[in-house]
This record gives structure tokens, sequence and C-alpha cells, in this order.
């Protein structure tokens, strides 16, 4: 399962481009040049409704998760969790913190 196609320039370098009504902000934005990852309804339904800003955040997010819990993304156990806590990130209440999740300290 990927989750981008690598690095995004950011939303003010690019004008002009696909617009969508952001989940995440609810305000019209730049949104994603292609469906993060195919085959999947998730997918397409994120590139209708989810901005670039918006799946960069994610993307920090997703990587806590994964260190956090230590996934291992070739089980389909750890993919199954990342969908769902993407699915409730963008469209639920929001992917829940681990129960002992500390956050880094600024330096």
């Amino acid at each position: 399962m990927g989750c981008g196609s690598g690095m995004m320039r950011p939303p003010m370098d690019e004008p002009g481009g696909r617009q969508v009504f952001c989940v995440k902000f609810q305000r019209e934005m730049r949104g994603l040049d292609e469906p993060p990852f195919d085959n999947h309804p998730l997918g397409q339904r994120i590139f209708e409704n989810v901005s670039k800003e918006a799946w960069r955040m994610w993307l920090e997010h997703m990587k806590m998760i994964m260190n956090e819990y230590r996934l291992n993304l070739g089980t389909r156990e750890a993919q199954e969790f990342l969908l769902q806590q993407m699915e409730q990130y963008f469209f639920g209440e929001g992917a829940a913190l681990p129960a002992d999740y500390v956050p880094p300290r600024s330096k």
C-alpha cells in the first residue's frame, strides 16, 4: 500500500490546480494530483475530499502511528489498522493517539 508519491510542492507553487473542498480545513484548497493509492475506495474518497496540505499533515501523523505502534506494513493487519486510522483522521472523529504517546519536546 503506497501512501503518496514522494515529495510534494507546497500549494502556493501550483496556481490554478485542481481544487477540492477539504474535509479537514472545511474550505476550498489545492487537491491531490492523483489518488494516494489504487484499488481501494478510500483512496478515491481522499482524492475527492482532501487537500494536499491535509494529506501532508496525515503523512506526519502516519509516521507517528507507525512508530508508536511499531507497525509492519508487510502484514495485512497493520495495513487494515492504518486504513482505519486514515478513515478516522479524515472522515471520523480523528485518529486517536496511542495511550502512552508523549509528543517530542521542542528544543
